[in-house]
């Protein structure tokens, strides 16, 4: 039985794998890259350290099935992240000459991409959420944008955006269910955002 819970920072582990299972436009990317950590350094592990009060997962009897993730400010959330996350990562992962998808999440560390300002001035929020196969299908990925969601308004916060891979057409489908438009786009993703008031 699926449940919807805050994240803590023992989620770490479960929250890394999904992240991973689900990179390669919503399916398995393991296979994808050599470090199976990467992704979850840039996409889950600040959330879960920096901004833990967003953070929430699905859990079951296998573990974690999924998460959704927040910033309330993305320009602080950015500024932290360049205080006290980038620093030791960048010690660890020091940049490269390859281009290999490994790489590519190394330059992220080194030269992380900041969302567009016409983005941020009225879409201040960003998230990420990703469920495993086993958690789809059960409306479970609109009761977590919902958590979020409340948990946002009741700040104040008055416009959530995201940044998604521009080949993740279920996504892109699920995100303008919900309500959201295209704002801007990326290198090779589309910037949505919603207002929340």
């Amino acid at each position: 039985m699926s449940h919807i819970r805050p994240a803590g920072l023992y989620d770490l582990p479960g929250t890394y794998r999904v992240c991973l299972q689900t990179a390669d436009a919503g399916a398995d990317g393991s296979a994808l890259y050599e470090n199976p950590d990467l992704l979850g350094h840039i996409y889950v592990g600040p959330y879960l350290v920096g901004a833990p009060d967003l953070a929430f997962v699905i859990a079951d009897e296998l573990g974690v099935a999924g998460y959704v993730l927040g910033a309330a400010d993305t320009r602080q959330f950015e500024a932290w992240q360049e205080r006290e996350w980038w620093p030791i990562l960048r010690d660890q992962y020091p940049s490269t000459a390859g281009d290999s998808l490994d790489d590519e999440l190394i330059s992220h560390l080194h030269t992380p991409v900041t969302a567009p300002e016409a983005v941020v001035a009225d879409y201040p929020a960003h998230l990420h959420i990703d469920l495993l196969p086993r958690a789809q299908g059960q409306g479970l990925g609109r009761t977590m944008l919902e958590t979020l969601f409340e948990a946002l308004r009741a700040r104040g916060v008055g416009g959530i955006h995201l940044d998604v891979g521009e080949d993740n057409h279920n996504a892109i489908a699920f995100y303008r269910h919900l309500g959201f438009t295209e704002l801007a786009r990326g290198a090779d993703s589309i910037y949505m955002g919603m207002e929340l008031s």
